[in-house]
Parts: structure tokens; sequence; C-alpha cells
């Protein structure tokens, strides 16, 4: 998503100034020694379930006779280190992608997959937002090349019947995005969030430029605890794996932070001053993270502001 980001400004900068062709330049020598450093480290979570942890968010892997399953595919630099993690494993090449939502550091790998014949899967927003369909918020300009959207697409879920268990696909409503889905499966007891879940690195980013919410953040939660026991195997979009516990202080976390946000406003206070208060400071304590306190709480505030969401497909 911030790469995307950079790409577009960059091209803004050459139009005015020769001198950016340089700076543009060394950007991208910069961002291809970034992903040259990366390392896809890989984690075993049971018989022919892993997940693997590069730059961008977490992958879930699922491999048997039926064919390998991606749940992400992070940055399209760091697809063959990916496919080679994905080997490693002694799992056949990608033949199904699963994104959980459209950002960049999500679906980054799309186009390099689709192109080798992976069949991709996503909710009806993300193919919208990737396609630059939709009519507000925020999507790819230029959209994304055919290869790289999604072909599948469903509006609540789909099932899976593949390598021996049972993959329930599940959308959560204008959470992170308003195109978010979580991966279960059934039998090998394992949960992929996407970015409805940051453990441990950063509070939560919610896009409302692209139909985020934070109550509908705090309601995924409260669902995935629904699907889940103590021996359950939680994948984060980003942070570490996680378990029912883990999520469990999650949801605490958004439902102490919403409420006093929410009551704070009840009594008519700013946003200035409602992050005065610091609602989010006992979790505010990674010095390096991608959302700090006042940010949440704004994405918060901000989200209070707007009406309840009735999740149906972008009118054009």
């Amino acid at each position: 998503m911030k790469t995307l980001l950079t790409k577009t400004l960059s091209l803004a900068l050459l139009a005015v100034s020769p001198l950016a062709l340089t700076a543009c330049a060394e950007s991208n020598a910069q961002e291809a020694d970034r992903f040259a450093k990366v390392e896809i480290k890989t984690e075993t979570l049971g018989d022919g379930i892993a997940v693997l942890f590069g730059a961008g968010g977490n992958i879930g892997v699922s491999y048997g006779p039926d064919g390998t399953v991606l749940i992400d595919d992070q940055f399209a630099p760091l697809t063959p280190k990916i496919q080679a993690a994905v080997a490693a494993l002694g799992a056949d090449p990608v033949k199904y992608l699963i994104n959980t939502h459209w950002h960049y550091d999500h679906t980054g790998g799309n186009e390099n997959f689709g192109k080798a014949g992976a069949l991709i899967m996503a909710h009806d927003h993300v193919r919208e937002r990737m396609a630059g369909l939709q009519t507000d918020g925020r999507g790819n300009d230029p959209a994304a090349p055919k290869e790289a959207l999604p072909v599948v697409t469903y509006h609540d879920g789909l099932k899976l019947h593949l390598n021996g268990d049972e993959v329930h696909v599940k959308h959560m409503q204008h959470a992170h995005t308003d195109g978010d889905s979580i991966v279960f499966w059934k039998k090998a007891n394992v949960l992929h969030m996407g970015d409805l879940y940051f453990n441990k690195v950063t509070l939560p980013f919610i896009d409302l430029n692209s139909g985020g919410n934070a109550r509908g953040v705090l309601a995924a939660a409260e669902k995935a605890l629904t699907m889940v026991d103590d021996n359950t195997k939680i994948i984060p979009g980003h942070g570490p794996m996680a378990t029912k516990a883990d999520l469990m202080g999650y949801r605490d976390m958004l439902k102490s932070v919403i409420g006093a946000v929410e009551q704070a406003r009840g009594e008519g206070k700013t946003l200035e001053q409602v992050q005065a208060m610091k609602p989010a400071a006992q979790w505010d304590t990674n010095k390096d993270a991608f959302i700090k306190g006042d940010a949440f709480v704004e994405a918060v505030y901000k989200s209070l502001d707007m009406p309840a969401h009735k999740d149906g497909v972008h009118k054009h």
C-alpha cells in the first residue's frame, strides 16, 4: 500500500522536475535493495499447513494432494522468494490464492501468481478496488492488470473442500476495509485474520477511505472468538502467531478504546480533547509502530461519525 502511493507520488514529481528522475531512481533502488534483504521465514502449523513471514502481510499456506492454497502474497518483488519457501515445504506451485483484502502489501504478488496460473479469490470489493471501479474512496490507480484481479468473488463468503479440510472464508463487514475476509481451516484449527488483527506490532490501522470502521474491527474480533478455542493457531495480518487469549486481549483493547471515545464524544469533547485523554496509552508501547495512539483514536473518533453500514456491492 505504501509502495503504491510512493510510486504515484514519484510519477507526479517527474512531471514537474527533471531532478526528480534521480530521486525516483534512488527510491526504486532503495526499494529493490530493501526487498533483496527480506528473508521469508516459515513456521509449520500442522500437517499440510504453514505460515510465511516476510515483508507485508503474513501468508497462510495450505498444501496437499488437491493443490497449494496461498492466503495473501505480500509485494511483487518477493514472489520468487515466496515460491521458493512454498517449494521448500514440499508443496506444489500455488494453485489457489485468496486475498484477505485489497491493500498492496497483501496483493502485490497477485499479477505474478495469476500469470503463473493461480486462481485468485477475494471479496467483491477487493476486485472493485483493485480494478479501480469504486466511485469513491481508495483503490488502484491505474487499475491492476487483469492477471492480478480476483477471478472468483463473493459477498458473504465461501467454503473450499481441499486437502482433506474444510476452508471457511467469511467476509467481515466494514472493518479494516470494506472487503475483509477471515479464513478458517476447520480440521487444522487454524484461523487467518488478515489485517483485522495486528498482533503486538502496532495499534490497528483502520482504512476509513476504504470503507473501514472501528466498530467493524471489534465486531470481527467478537465473531472470530466464537470460531476458535484454546488450541486454535491464529495468524494475524501482521505480527507473530497468536492464541485465543491473545485475540481476547486485542478485543478487550478495542472495547476499551472505542468505549472511552464514545463516552467522551457523548460529553461533547472534540477529537483533540479525546486524544489528549490518551485512551490508547496502555497499548501504545511500540515507538516504531505504524499506527500510534493519536492516529488510532482519530480513526475511532471518525468511525463514530459514520452511519451504520449496510454492506452491499458498490453502485457505479
